[in-house]
């Protein structure tokens, strides 16, 4: 999994209206990367619906149902920088994220990129080093993925 996440992975300086809209972003580059079949795009914004993929510390990271990963062609992540944020909360809640890690994969390698972003990232100064990373290479000197 260690060359996962290649340059043309990361998406600087993005803007969204809306959560959705983020999610469905990440679910194409997933797709264009040749990751995932068009289906699972829909499957990562159900699996939001059915539990948030906010984690905490400004990032999300959205990816499919259990039920999607028969359209998983291979593993992969994209990384997508919000600098204004973009808010995964509810009505009533904000919550802001400014960095979401789209991710897609095989078998057992899905938790593991979960938990090897979730520990990165609990580390809210390693969020704030993503969020004002101004070129590709400052995230992937940042993010490896054994």
């Amino acid at each position: 999994m260690k060359d996962i996440l290649p340059k043309d992975m990361i998406f600087l300086n993005q803007r969204f209206e809306n959560k959705e809209e983020a999610i469905r972003f990440c679910g194409e580059k997933l797709v264009e990367a040749g990751c995932v079949e068009e289906s699972y795009i829909d499957a990562m914004v159900e699996r939001d619906a059915n539990l948030s993929v906010y984690m905490g510390n400004f990032i999300a990271i959205p990816h499919g149902t259990d039920e999607a990963k028969k359209y998983v062609k291979k593993s992969g992540v994209c990384v997508v920088q919000v600098p204004d944020g973009v808010n995964f909360g509810t009505d009533t809640e904000s919550n802001i994220v400014t960095v979401l890690f789209g991710i897609a994969g095989v078998g057992d390698e899905h938790l593991q990129l979960v938990q090897q972003i979730a520990l990165y990232c609990s580390d809210l100064d390693n969020v704030v080093t993503l969020a004002d990373a101004q070129r590709e290479e400052e995230i992937i000197s940042h993010l490896t993925f054994a």
